[in-house]
């Protein structure tokens, strides 16, 4: 029987099969579930969802007088009990992580690029040599996902390549914790975002690096990099079935018609499918020699275009969560006609993300760099859309962000 009732009520055992929030506004990434984690019942609370649905065939009913109060403290007896509290996700100011950030990009990249160069000369690999620098990307994606994400879409046509896969290994860690997976499977996650193009050591470098548009030969070319990274990974051993998954078929697409095997659905593996969100995201926000990158809301908006047919729905409605619909580096107008860039996310709504203005488009010209939370209390400026730079002759806007103000 399917009950409608107050999240106040919740209690362990309990069986949900519907949260009264749009899925942008409640933290989880499945609507159906037992309660079987009290933290999961104090982020409901937390989150101000006041009402859920339980099926009382599949799970536990409704005990009557449980208070506010008495909820959280049954929920921190079972915690203390059990030994599983965790700490809060404690995130630093993006102004903090970007140093870090940098440093970490910086290495991964090179660590990628000497993977690279040693595959060309021959010799295996194993992905256990990639272990550090996927931990030290995780620490700092928990730490502020924003900085090393949007730091490694600053690519040049040098780096492309090796940035791209530190890139896709920080956006399928955040996308991964978004997903609520456990920590083994974010590590997975991101190695799997690491390596998933490590076939590409194997294609000529006058392919890889062509400043222009791939012939038809050439992309045939290109397209034997899957089946070559995952000849790679299966020769120099240690590779798992989800990494060796990942790097065969993040070119396959939901409704068949991608490559190597023309998966669809669910016959493409969840590791796999995040991939592919992940790597088209960054693939298109990133300068290439031959195409300047997409702003990072234009991207959004052009996915959620491409979504049927090309991704899973609900992995990449996490993925806009996870990164925002106006993600770092936008470049947004306010109500105002004031310009700027997205600094951060807030916690309070996708809509309202911390802003840094910097110029005017009633004057056309710079102003004082000033940020904006949108999100603080009594704030009447809004965005009201994206703009594009050069409509105003503005260069490098995504820099505008790890600028100090």
């Amino acid at each position: 029987m399917l009950k409608k009732i107050n999240a106040e009520q919740l209690r362990l055992g309990m069986h949900i099969t519907e949260l009264c929030a749009p899925w942008m506004d409640h933290p989880f990434w499945r609507t159906k579930f037992t309660l079987t984690n009290p933290e999961d019942i104090r982020r409901i609370l937390e989150s101000g969802i006041k009402e859920v649905w339980i099926d009382c065939a599949k799970g536990l009913d409704v005990e009557e007088g449980q208070s506010r109060e008495m909820v959280a403290a049954t929920v921190e007896k079972v915690l203390d009990q059990a030994s599983i509290r965790t700490e809060p996700r404690k995130q630093v100011m993006l102004s903090e992580e970007v140093k870090q950030a940098a440093k970490t990009c910086a290495k991964a990249t090179e660590a990628v690029r000497g993977m690279f160069q040693e595959m060309r000369m021959g010799k295996a690999i194993s992905p256990a040599a990639a272990n550090d620098f996927v931990e030290e990307i995780a620490a700092s994606v928990s730490r502020n996902p924003a900085a090393l994400i949007s730091l490694a879409r600053l690519k040049t046509a040098d780096n492309y390549t090796y940035m791209h896969s530190v890139a896709v290994c920080g956006l399928m860690i955040a996308l991964g914790r978004q997903m609520e997976l456990d920590q083994n499977s974010i590590r997975e996650a991101g190695m799997a975002g690491l390596l998933h193009d490590i076939g590409k050591a194997t294609l000529p470098m006058k392919v890889l690096n062509k400043p222009g548009k791939l012939t038809d030969e050439e992309f045939i070319i290109v397209k034997a990099h899957s089946t070559e990274g995952h000849h790679i990974l299966t020769e120099g051993k240690g590779a798992n079935e989800n990494l060796l998954n990942v790097c065969l078929h993040h070119h396959e697409k939901t409704d068949g018609s991608g490559y190597p095997d023309r998966q669809k659905g669910e016959e493409i593996s969840l590791f796999t499918r995040m991939c592919a969100v992940c790597d088209v995201y960054d693939a298109i926000t990133s300068n290439r020699p031959y195409k300047q990158g997409w702003d990072p809301s234009e991207s959004i908006k052009k996915m959620t275009e491409w979504c049927s047919g090309h991704f899973d729905r609900k992995i990449f409605q996490t993925f806009v969560k996870c990164i925002g619909i106006y993600p770092t580096g936008s470049l947004i107008r306010l109500s105002s006609g004031r310009l700027g860039v997205v600094l951060d996310q807030s916690e309070s709504s996708l809509l309202t993300p911390q802003v840094k203005v910097f110029f005017s488009t009633r004057t056309k010209t710079y102003v004082k760099p000033e940020i904006v939370d949108l999100s603080r209390h009594g704030m009447l400026e809004k965005i009201v859309g994206i703009e594009d730079a050069a409509k105003w002759g503005i260069k490098n806007h995504q820099e505008h962000w790890v600028q100090p103000v």
